[in-house]
């Protein structure tokens, strides 16, 4: 080995290594983050069908949405669920918007910080 080599492979196995992280980061921490993804929808969906139960005029034929009830209904089983967002409702439907934050595993080792997502859903009241 000649003198001017000393020191390569030290270099060369520092980055494998800070590779091997950030693909093993994007892995898992992309795994957790499309997870709270879905969840966060998941919730938001199922808290603008609850809100948008709060209707009125069936007997007419016109399915009115009941706009504090609603979004009183919604806000309830997000606050059950611990979950925080806001509920907008209008006589036609409700929508719910969620924001979380995940907090990044693998990648906060290569300074990535916390990452949000949101999920934002609507649901009318429909005559069938």
């Amino acid at each position: 080995m000649r003198s001017d080599d000393r020191g390569s492979i030290t270099a060369l196995v520092v980055g494998l290594v800070m590779t091997f992280i950030a693909c093993a980061g994007l892995a898992v921490d992309g795994g957790r983050l499309v997870t709270a993804k879905v969840r966060v929808s998941d919730q938001a969906e199922n808290a603008a069908r609850l809100g948008a139960q709060a209707v009125t005029n069936l007997r007419l034929g016109v399915p009115v949405v009941e706009e504090r009830r609603a979004v009183r209904i919604a806000g309830d089983f997000l606050r059950s669920l611990g979950a925080s967002g806001s509920v907008d409702a209008n006589r036609f439907e409700v929508c719910v918007t969620i924001r979380e934050a995940v907090d990044m595993t693998l990648l906060d080792l290569v300074g990535v910080g916390s990452r949000s997502v949101g999920g934002r859903r609507c649901a009318r009241p429909i005559m069938e």
